[in-house]
């Protein structure tokens, strides 16, 4: 059985045009010839034919099934892949600055390195691989446990005067480590949208993320101001 492609009848088409063609026993259309001939309003002719213009008229229902149907399913994939690769990224950033922290604080580097143990647990539990570990966090005046999983504005603006305090680099660090990461609800919100069977999910993860966000600011006050919280001072 030998097929006929719709590039074999394009290159006869170009060298002479045609009205009408003839299948010859033993060979058969692709779906794009069949196409092809269709929207040029060829005829056709050969054996079987009344066969193979019930196969033509369903190959053209499929192709307009195909076009039609919503590709929801490939958006959700690649804003899911979006999210875990921003949460993969996120897990480096916490390695990396903890391993230049190290050398000038070990306690901190330390800290840090945990926390970013305990923000990994969120990618798992969006894959499905593990439970996310709550974040423990040390109560202060502006950051407790009944506000540790909202959404808490920072508790005081990261400007130039703190490039010269004797911790500076390591303000500035987490202060870009904590910007990366609120960058995350808007994804993960987008991943959950219209989705209401999965609304209470996406805020357990929203909050979770809260809670690493807080920890981090509680962090960056600590350094700041030593035991004394800096919140609205």
């Amino acid at each position: 059985m030998k097929f006929i492609t719709e590039e074999e009848l394009r290159d006869i088409y170009k060298k002479e045009p045609f009205t009408n063609y003839e299948l010859i026993p033993e060979t058969r259309l692709t779906p794009g010839a069949r196409q092809f001939l269709t929207d040029r309003g060829i005829d056709l002719y050969g054996v079987g034919i009344s066969t193979d213009k019930t196969v033509v008229a369903r190959d053209q229902e499929a192709s307009r099934q195909i076009k039609e149907v919503p590709k929801s399913t490939d958006r959700n994939r690649w804003k899911m892949k979006k999210l875990i690769n921003r949460l993969k990224s996120i897990d480096s950033l916490f390695l990396l600055i903890s391993e230049e922290t190290i050398e000038r604080d070990v306690f901190l580097a330390q800290d840090i390195l945990k926390l970013g143990k305990q923000f990994s647990t969120i990618g798992q539990e969006i894959q499905s691989k593990g439970k996310a570990e709550q974040i423990f966090h040390k109560e202060c005046s502006g950051i407790c446990f009944d506000n540790c999983n909202n959404d808490i504005e920072d508790c005081f603006d990261i400007t130039e005067l703190h490039m010269r305090l004797e911790k500076g680099r390591e303000i500035l660090k987490l202060h870009h480590l904590r910007c990366a990461i609120r960058e995350v609800e808007p994804i993960v919100r987008e991943v959950y949208e219209g989705n209401d069977k999965e609304h209470l999910r996406c805020e357990e993860i929203i909050c979770q993320v809260n809670q690493v966000i807080n920890c981090l600011s509680q962090m960056i006050c600590s350094i700041v101001g030593g035991k004394e919280c800096q919140r609205n001072r």
